[in-house]
């Protein structure tokens, strides 16, 4: 049977008799302490905050991820660069990519495209990854990846 630390706790403060009198298990306090320095803790303990995802600034829009292709291009302009290419499937329980010719039998491969912004000097570029047609991620860095 398997306790939660309340009901360990519970266990421990019951009263057991001695000579005739009843009294508290030694343990009680310390356990009492303890779990209360727990739960103390945790409530004072900052949550962190979500982490959150790279934007893209251009032309006094913010072109971030979810957003499509036709949004990036209106808010950002022709990008520097285009590459496109067809990202492996993978298996649904596993980390192995379907082999080739059964993926391309039963699942066409995942389109994918890269778009490059050269953002000025002074600034990083910015690569706008898409998948399916819609911004997975931003990158930025002194060069494209």
């Amino acid at each position: 049977m398997s306790l939660t630390p309340l009901s360990r706790a519970a266990t421990v403060v019951k009263v057991h008799r001695s000579g005739g009198t009843m009294g508290r298990l030694p343990q009680t306090g310390a356990v009492m302490k303890a779990l209360t320095l727990v739960l103390l803790a945790t409530a004072l303990v900052p949550a962190a905050p979500p982490a959150q995802a790279e934007s893209l600034r251009c032309n006094g829009h913010s072109a971030s991820e979810g957003d499509s292709r036709l949004s990036v291009l209106y808010k950002c302009g022709q990008p520097l660069l285009k590459d496109s290419h067809c990202a492996p499937v993978y298996q649904a329980q596993g980390i192995h990519p379907l082999p080739p010719h059964v993926a391309a039998l039963f699942v066409p491969c995942q389109h994918i495209e890269e778009w490059l912004y050269d953002r000025g000097p002074g600034n990083l570029m910015a690569t706008v990854r898409f998948r399916a047609g819609v911004v997975q991620s931003i990158v930025y860095a002194r060069s494209p990846r």
